[in-house]
């Protein structure tokens, strides 16, 4: 299945790809600020943003790392922050496509550690995660701390 790093040119389809993502955990659709937060992405060249192509053309899914270093590991680790199959073509493939890639793409970058985290109640993602051998955190808790800041900053 061709996967493949994203491009400007991929802008449009990816965005509507992004804000379906976006959508799925429940945010307000908003085409313009996916479109935006992706060109910032690619122009800076700050994630990994890998893309697969159906038999037309068509963007069907994409995965996105981001790079981070660990003073434990003392080396770099990727975070895998985003992976989203178009409905249409769940259950094809394509989402392994993109894991397989994803890890590849770290492997040829030196990276040893990719992380991941998903709701609890994705079942669907989580046994896709297990089924390529990633394992489910039970050393650490994860906590988040949000800030009310503008939106859409880039």
């Amino acid at each position: 299945m061709p996967v493949r790093p994203a491009t400007l040119d991929d802008l449009e389809p990816l965005s509507a790809l992004l804000d379906g993502y976006r959508q799925f955990y429940r945010q307000e659709p908003n085409l313009e600020g996916a479109r935006r937060f992706l060109q910032a992405r690619l122009s800076r060249g700050d994630s990994h943003l890998l893309v697969h192509e159906g038999p037309q053309g068509e963007l069907q899914g994409f995965v996105q790392l981001y790079p981070l270093l660990s003073t434990v590991r003392l080396a770099p680790l990727w975070l895998l922050n985003d992976l989203f199959v178009s409905p249409e073509a769940r259950r094809s493939g394509v989402g392994r496509a993109l894991m397989q890639a994803a890890r590849e793409l770290a492997e040829s970058h030196g990276v040893a550690h990719l992380k991941l985290a998903t709701e609890i109640t994705n079942r669907t993602a989580q046994a896709l995660y297990e089924s390529l051998g990633w394992q489910r955190d039970t050393t650490f808790y994860h906590y988040g701390l949000l800030f009310a800041t503008q939106a859409n900053q880039g």
